[in-house]
């Protein structure tokens, strides 16, 4: 009796274990993920115990690191799939790569389906995105999910790692991709939204220059963008924003206009900062010297930053004592200039600066330099049609005037002279108050008309050259630089006075009178060729 029940509980024992190891056989099928220990490691495998009735193995190189060592040891409990129940060798084996990977894509699936965000890193830059390595599984980022604006160096993105959203995934065919964007778009919206509860008309907050205009300058607050004007940048005269700001800087503005309703904000940078104009009076006073540095430069003069918001105009004709053309000649946008303070009207923040003022003044000794009489010699600066300009010294020309050139008449003074030129003349008048320098060039000549009453009396006949034809008569050179005018009622009788006479020709005249003072010759034909009779005739 006692034997049945020993042998009954015997084969109850057995038949237990046998149907604990079918059991044990049925759940473990290929593909299934399953935990164990490590109970071995060998040259090139790892030995694992996962409760089969043979150990499975797993490569060692799934369990190196970087550097080629081993990240287990015996003991350890990893979880495996299990590639193969048994080899021809009777051997499980297991991949502990392919256990990883379907915990990953447990990840990405819950990304998908529920928003969830999964780490990832930039791996490669691909036409139209980017790759990112999400532990192993390599997702598609698109380019136009990288950031909340078109990134301008992608090739910064290889290696960082972000947060993405799973957009779309294919398991069989091992595809997924990711957005950062729709992550970023997210907490933009958090931001805006608390952003939006805290700020009012008055306050000031740091935000980020997002974007430049010609007009302005937007900048995001935390979510949400204001605009700071061209006018509201700077107490300074400011043309473009670029002047004062860049992409990325980070500024400190205040809440000018606020319009919840449509989520309008207008910003100011330069009401942050004192008004510089409050006491420009009494801190800048004409006669006053600083230094600045030229801002803009325009055709009338150029604009100096004598202190951050506070800018003067030094014009043109303060800018040298010499004449410019413009300022761009004297100046350039960036130089550091000493000024003086010539005039200051804070009521309509005004300005007047003078760089002329704090050089010294070519004109101040030019006339004891150059009394009367004086002879100089300098170039030919210019010719205009009244006369030439003569560089006598750095900063003063003299002007030769047309009548001032020769004592013959002349129609321009490019007759006599050309630019560039080498010229000897004479010093007339110096005005330095009003900048002028009178010259003569005839008075190194030989003056025709002294003694001119001497070697010309009335009656007398002379020869001479047609030099020009006018309405009113003809001019006759005489000699060198001396001219006589024969009246039209002097050149012949009949309807058309002077018809038979052209410039060049050589004709006799009759002197009729002379005037020394006023340089003056009258001549005739007419008395001359009457007292010979009509052409053709002889006299009786």
């Amino acid at each position: 009796m006692a034997r049945e029940e020993k042998s009954r509980a015997g084969d109850v024992s057995v038949s237990d274990f046998e149907k604990l190891f079918e059991s044990r056989l049925k759940e473990l099928q290929e593909g299934d993920i399953t935990r164990g220990k490590v109970v071995q490691l060998t040259q090139d495998s790892v030995m694992i115990d996962i409760g089969y009735k043979s150990e499975g193995m797993v490569p060692l190189s799934e369990f190196l690191d970087k550097d080629g060592k081993p990240t287990i040891a015996i003991g350890d409990e990893v979880t495996v799939l299990i590639e193969r129940r048994e080899d021809e060798h009777g051997i499980v084996r297991l991949s502990k790569a392919k256990a990883d990977q379907f915990k990953i894509w447990d990840v990405i699936i819950e990304s998908c389906e529920k928003g969830t965000p999964v780490n990832g890193t930039v791996s490669q830059r691909i036409k139209g995105g980017f790759y990112v390595d999400i532990e192993g599984i390599t997702a598609f980022l698109p380019g136009s999910q990288v950031d909340l604006k078109p990134v301008r160096n992608p090739d910064k993105l290889i290696g960082q790692a972000f947060q993405f959203r799973v957009l779309k995934y294919n398991r069989r065919k091992n595809n997924v991709i990711v957005s950062r964007r729709v992550i970023l778009e997210e907490e933009r919206e958090v931001l805006r939204k608390t952003t939006l509860d805290t700020i009012h008309e008055g306050a000031v907050i740091e935000g980020t220059v997002k974007n430049i205009t010609d007009y302005g300058a937007f900048i995001d607050l935390g979510g949400i963008d204001g605009l700071v004007h061209l006018t509201d940048l700077s107490w300074g005269k400011v043309t473009h924003p670029s002047q004062v700001l860049k992409i990325g800087d980070r500024v400190n503005v205040m809440i000018l206009k606020f319009n919840k309703e449509e989520n309008k904000i207008s910003l100011g940078i330069k009401q942050t900062m004192e008004d510089p104009w409050i006491k420009v009076g009494g801190k800048y006073a004409p006669g006053a010297r600083t230094r600045g540095n030229v801002v803009n430069i325009t055709d009338y003069g150029a604009f100096v930053e004598i202190e951050p918001g506070l800018e003067g105009l030094v014009h043109i004709s303060e800018m040298s004592w010499t004449k410019l053309k413009h300022p761009s000649q004297k100046v350039k946008v960036g130089d550091s200039i000493e000024v003086e303070i010539l005039e200051v009207d804070p009521a309509s923040k005004r300005i007047s600066l003078g760089m002329k003022q704090v050089e010294p003044n070519p004109w101040e000794e030019a006339e004891k330099r150059y009394p009367k009489g004086t002879r100089i010699k300098g170039q030919v600066k210019n010719i205009t049609d009244f006369g030439v300009f003569i560089g006598i010294e750095e900063g003063i020309d003299g002007l030769v005037h047309i009548s001032d050139l020769s004592w013959r008449k002349i129609k321009h003074p490019s007759e006599l002279f050309k630019k560039g030129q080498e010229v000897e003349a004479v010093v007339l008048n110096i005005e330095g108050a009003n900048r002028r320098f009178s010259l003569s060039t005839k008075l190194l000549e030989k003056n025709p008309w002294q003694g001119v009453e001497q070697r010309y009396k009335p009656g007398m006949i002379v020869e001479g050259r047609v030099t020009s034809v006018a309405d009113f008569g003809a001019f006759v050179e005489l000699e060198e630089g001396l001219e006589g005018l024969v009246h039209v009622s002097e050149l012949s009788r009949g309807k058309k006075r002077g018809a038979d006479i052209k410039e060049g020709d050589i004709v006799e005249v009759e002197v009729l009178n002379v005037d020394p003072e006023d340089n003056k010759i009258g001549l005739s034909i007419r008395e001359i060729r009457e007292h010979a009779g009509p052409a053709g005739e002889g006299t009786t």
